[in-house]
Formats: C-alpha cells, sequence, structure tokens
C-alpha cells in the first residue's frame, strides 16, 4: 500500500543501483531519469512525490535550466545531491537554494538521503504545498504568486520541517503571524496548541507572570494558581510577537528558558520542564536595538537560527490587485449588494499608493470601500486613494537619492538578494551596486552558501 503512493523520481545519468534498492527496501516505488522531459512525464499530475536530482551527473548548463517546471511542482518535494565545488556556481545555488527542501554533498550517506526525501514528500503529501498556500489564509492575507511571496511559502515548508527557532522579520502589517501560523500547521507539532503573545501589547510589570505564569498567593489579587503562555505552549509552538519589544528583564528570564528548558511560576519554586517550538517575529530593527542596548545579544542568536523576511506590499507587483480582488470576494457581502469589481482608477491607484500599512492597510481601505461605496464598482475614492498626493516636500537631489533608492530596494527584493541579477535589472555593474548600497546604508549580508538574501530562508542548509 504505501509502495503505491511512495514514488520517487530519481533525476541521474550516473544511477547509483545500492541507493536505488535502499529506496526499494524502504517502500518507496523508483523511477529513473535522465532529462528534463522525462522527468516531466514520470511526475504523474497531482500526485506527491519524492524528488532526487543527481547534480554531479553530467548535465550541461543549459540542460539544468530545463528542469526548473519540474522542480516549481509544489506536489514534489526535491533533494538535491551536489559537491561542495558545484556550489560555487550561482545557478545551481541559486536551483538548489530556490527549489530544494534540502541538499546532501559528496560523500554521502545514502540512508541521509532516504531520510532526506522521505522528509520532503511527507511535507508535500499533507498536501500543504506552496501553491497552496497561494488560496487562502486568515482573512486571506497570504495570497500571492510573486516571486518574493512564492520564495516565502518555499521558506515556510522548509523551516515547517524543523524544530530550530524562526525568526521573522518585516514592516506592521505584512502578516508575520499568519506566517508564524503557516510553519505551525505545517510542522510535527501541528496537532499541539500554537500560543501566541504580543510582547509589546502587555505592560512590562505584567510581562512576567503572562509568560511564566504565578501560584496563588504570589502577589495582591493571585487568588488562584495562573498557567502561564510558555507552559500553556507546552508540546506546540509559542509565537513571541515584536519580541523587539521585550523589556530587558523579561529578555534574561526567557533566555534562562531557552537555555535551560524550565520555567518557574511567579511565587513557586517548582522547577517546570516545557517543550514549546519558539517562532518571534518583530518589526525593529534587530541590530541597532542590539547595537543600542535595547537587546541582548545572546537572547537574539537564541532565537534567530532560522530567519524569514515578510516583503512588504508595495514590492509586490500585480500581487496588490490579486489581494484586493481576494478581499472583495471574501467580505462584498458586507456591503449588501452586487459589486462587478473595481474601477481602472482603482487598479491604477491601487498600485500607484505606497502602502506605509502593508496588507492590514488594504484589507481594512477594501472592507470600507465595499461598505461606503455607492456604485456597482469600487473607484479609487472609495478606497480613499483617489486624491492621493505625496505632499512632502523635497529637493530635486533627495528625490533622485530616494527614487534610486528604491530602485535598487525592489531589484533585490525581486532577485532575493542576488546582487548580480540586480545589478544587470538595474544597468549598473555589481561593483556599482555596492557601492551605492553602502552609499545608501544599506545592508547586504553574504552567507552560507544556500542562505538566500533578503526574501527568504536564511539556515544551514544541509541540516
Amino acid at each position: 500500500m504505501e509502495s503505491a503512493t511512495r514514488q520517487l523520481v530519481y533525476v541521474t545519468r550516473n544511477p547509483n543501483d545500492a541507493l536505488s534498492e535502499r529506496f526499494h527496501e524502504r517502500g518507496w516505488q523508483v523511477e529513473i531519469v535522465g532529462n528534463a522531459r522525462d522527468t516531466r512525464r514520470a511526475l504523474r499530475a497531482g500526485l506527491p512525490a519524492g524528488g532526487l536530482i543527481d547534480l554531479t551527473s553530467e548535465f550541461h548548463v543549459h540542460e539544468i535550466g530545463a528542469f526548473e517546471p519540474c522542480l516549481t511542482l509544489p506536489n514534489v518535494g526535491w533533494v538535491a545531491a551536489t559537491t561542495t565545488g558545484q556550489l560555487q556556481d550561482a545557478n545551481l545555488r541559486r536551483l538548489v537554494r530556490d527549489y530544494c527542501f534540502d541538499y546532501v554533498t559528496v560523500p554521502w550517506s545514502g540512508e541521509r538521503i532516504v531520510d532526506s526525501v522521505g522528509h520532503a514528500f511527507g511535507m508535500v503529501a499533507l498536501g500543504e504545498g506552496a501553491s497552496n498556500d497561494t488560496t487562502g489564509g486568515a482573512e486571506g492575507e497570504m495570497v500571492g504568486s510573486c516571486e518574493a511571496m512564492l520564495a516565502l511559502f518555499r521558506s515556510i515548508r522548509k523551516v515547517a520541517m524543523t524544530d530550530a527557532p524562526v525568526f521573522i522579520s518585516g514592516e506592521s502589517g505584512t502578516g508575520k503571524e499568519l506566517t508564524a501560523v503557516a510553519i505551525h500547521e505545517r510542522s510535527a507539532r501541528r496537532n499541539a496548541t500554537f500560543v501566541p503573545i504580543n510582547c509589546g501589547a502587555i505592560p512590562p510589570h505584567l510581562l512576567q507572570s503572562e509568560l511564566f505564569g504565578y501560584e496563588r498567593g504570589a502577589f495582591t489579587g493571585a487568588n488562584q494558581r495562573k498557567i502561564g503562555r510558555v507552559e500553556a505552549a507546552n508540546g506546540g509552538t509559542l509565537f513571541l510577537d515584536e519580541i523587539g519589544d521585550l523589556p530587558m528583564e523579561s529578555q534574561a528570564s526567557l533566555l534562562r528558558f531557552l537555555q535551560e528548558g524550565r520555567i518557574e511560576r511567579l511565587g513557586g519554586h517548582q522547577s517546570i520542564p516545557v517543550d514549546v517550538r519558539i517562532i518571534s517575529a518583530t518589526h525593529v530593527d534587530m541590530r541597532a536595538a542590539m547595537v543600542e542596548g535595547r537587546f541582548r545579544q545572546d537572547l537574539y542568536h537564541r532565537l534567530c537560527v532560522l530567519q524569514i523576511d515578510e516583503p512588504p506590499l508595495r514590492a509586490r507587483g500585480k500581487d496588490i490587485e490579486l489581494l484586493a480582488r481576494h478581499m472583495l470576494e471574501r467580505f462584498k457581502k458586507d456591503g449588501g449588494r452586487r459589486l462587478r469589481g473595481f474601477s481602472p482608477d482603482a487598479i491604477a491607484a491601487l498600485h500607484n499608493y505606497s502602502w506605509p500599512g502593508n496588507v492590514r492597510e488594504l484589507i481594512n481601505r477594501v472592507r470600507r470601500a465595499i461598505v461606503m461605496t455607492e456604485g456597482r464598482a469600487i473607484t479609487a475614492r472609495d478606497l480613499e486613494l483617489g486624491d492621493y498626493v505625496e505632499v512632502v516636500p523635497v529637493s530635486l537631489a533627495q528625490a533622485r537619492e530616494a527614487a534610486e533608492r528604491q530602485a535598487i530596494e525592489l531589484a533585490l527584493l525581486r532577485h532575493r538578494g542576488r546582487l548580480g541579477d540586480a545589478a544587470q535589472e538595474l544597468g549598473i555593474s555589481r561593483v556599482t551596486l555596492y557601492r551605492l548600497l553602502c552609499a545608501h546604508g544599506m545592508r547586504h549580508m553574504e552567507s552560507d552558501p544556500l542562505a538566500p538574501h533578503p526574501g527568504g530562508l536564511v539556515s544551514g542548509g544541509g541540516a
């Protein structure tokens, strides 16, 4: 029964018979293919499958590119077999980073490969692939088909496979909690509790008791024992929203818990073991917070094992219209009449506006327009964007500098931090782009060969 559903497509020019036999022994149905055409044929439409692509085979550069349509299929969990030397090639590095759940380098362990493919298959078999992510989410915010969102969906699938702490950064209103929920729902802890706490919304003097709970009599008014958020999440996921606003006193307590895996309720003396996965998020510039002494560096490194960057709405291109239409379908019953959609001037305004409040602002504007519009189509004025004009006075030099910075930012977001590709789009050299990054004070982190730059996952890759 299991072998009928666990299909492996093994892409190679030099099949490893021992490896194929190991997959057979573990209940896999293995199909060996040597080119992109046969790979497409082998992948049964819609059915989950595991994929192993042997990049050490003698594939030409143009052949590697031909595999990309297969690698983007949401029902296939790919693992790459490669060499450390091959990962120095930018195209191969991008292919592995963007499309594969995991990779192994020679000399590899057959058992490790089987386990990695098994994990990848398990995730897509849940029916939770990236294409599914584009269709929903609470209030529909996790809707998107732009490259930045597809990269986010791939990152969610990857980090969900591990139990390591995840740090989500992004502007307010981009949907960081939705990403946290998506990770939890795709993880091994999905049947346990997801417990959120907004570290910036609770008064500092109450935060300790909210996090760790208290015993009866711990303070005036403590008439009975209360379980804290950390303990309530035992076995599941604890989401620390706006972690950048956590007071220093609470930072020390949280760090102690992360180090020891145990808590003590306020007013109690019992050491209680707690098993939770930590996901944290903030809009705060954490590097600046650490430099200024507002956030502990040792705590940050405990929390930021894997990092995901939420793209701002202004960088999502046609997704803005896609999201707006999705919101209209979701909430149009609030208006009490049939609406045809958005007028041309509304569509233009949606794309021209800078969306400082991101997806949250878009939701609010569309919901308000549904109720307030007097016509059959929502106009720019219904969205309160009809008279939108930037009124802040700027000099020509300031305007030029702002436009230059925005062009660089959007190019880097579109190309997920790849300097060479961004420079080519901007029509400048890589050296010039790097100089402009420095001039504008824009950071660009070079790290692990497979760690994506802005807009994606940062991880150790081979773990």
